[in-house]
Order: C-alpha cells, then sequence, then structure tokens
C-alpha cells in the first residue's frame, strides 16, 4: 500500500489517514515533523492493511464451519478486534461473543482457524485444564499454529494463547466515501 504525506491545514491536531483506491492519505498537522509524520504513517498503513486483510475474510461463517467440523458449541457473535494488540482472542463464554486479533487477518487461514477452534473450546470449558486441551487438540494444526504464534512473537509467553490486553485507544473513524484511520 502506497503511502501520500500531505501536510495539513493549520487547525489540524491530529494525523488523519485516508484510503483513496491503493494509496493511504496521510494528513498531519503543520507543528509536525515530516520524520514523526512518517513514522506515524507507517503505523496507521500497518492498521490500514489489517483492516483491509479482514475485510476479506468472513469470519462468522469461518468460525460456524470451525465449530460443526470440530463437534464444539457455536459462538453468538464472532468479531475482528484493532484493540487486542498481545491478543490472538478473547472470549466471554456467557455470552458466547467470540472477539479475534485483527493482526491475524494476514497470517496463514490455519493459524486463524486454530486461535477461533481455542476460543470456540472456550465455550465449552472456561479454563485450559485437560478437557480444554482435548478440545483444542481435535484441530489438526494445533502445535505448528502454536510455533507459528509463537515464533511470530505475538504470545507473551508460550503456556497460552490469552496475554495480557493492551487497549488502541486512538480512534478510528470510518467515512462515508473512504476508509479512515486516525491518531
Amino acid at each position: 500500500m502506497e503511502v501520500e504525506l500531505v501536510v495539513g491545514t493549520r487547525r489540524r491536531r491530529r494525523v488523519e489517514g485516508t484510503l483513496v483506491g491503493d494509496v493511504l492519505r496521510v494528513a498531519y498537522p503543520p507543528r509536525m515533523s515530516r520524520a514523526e509524520a512518517e513514522r506515524i504513517a507507517q503505523e496507521l498503513r500497518a492498521r490500514m492493511e489489517r483492516r483491509v486483510a479482514a475485510d476479506r475474510l468472513d469470519l462468522p461463517a469461518r468460525a460456524r464451519a470451525l465449530a460443526r467440523a470440530h463437534d464444539l458449541p457455536r459462538p453468538t457473535r464472532v468479531e475482528w478486534s484493532d484493540r487486542q494488540l498481545s491478543r490472538w482472542g478473547s472470549c466471554d463464554p456467557d455470552d458466547g461473543v467470540i472477539r479475534v486479533s485483527s493482526r491475524l487477518a494476514a497470517f496463514p487461514n490455519w493459524v486463524l482457524d486454530y486461535v477461533l477452534v481455542h476460543e470456540l473450546a472456550h465455550l465449552a470449558v472456561p479454563d485450559h485444564g485437560p478437557r480444554f486441551q482435548a478440545l483444542v487438540a481435535r484441530y489438526p494444526r494445533a502445535e505448528r499454529a502454536v510455533g507459528f504464534l509463537i515464533a511470530k512473537d505475538l504470545a507473551p509467553d508460550n503456556s497460552d494463547v490469552h496475554g495480557p490486553e493492551i487497549d488502541d485507544a486512538s480512534p478510528v473513524a470510518d467515512g462515508p466515501a473512504a476508509e479512515q484511520l486516525a491518531l
């Protein structure tokens, strides 16, 4: 994705990115240095690329198919999360909602499928005990996916899919005609 830097108006107080075709147009305040604007533009670019990659996958349908294939409970809702920067996924067994880090959209499908199976298993067993491990082991590429995620350094340790969640407090605005990101 190409990035185009534009010095904004005098009133602009934050950096905003707008996707126009295949170009991410990043406007920044005049008081900001170009080097700082370039650094922030690369962060926006990474976030936008994840968002575009996530849009191509039907996450709820994928989760339903995996639940059916591995005899796991079906979730009530499955959604992408831009706020999960160190977690791969999370599950609320009480209401059946699963959230998956949008960072996974850029990874191979079998890795995403593993995280979905892991979270689906939490709908049946909320802890990480032997019953839970047996459910997750139904996914044939579980061990390989864990290795992949450890190699990508998304896991804070090797023992658990869940780590401390870091919230991305940056506001994200959706324009009617274009995707926008703001910092």
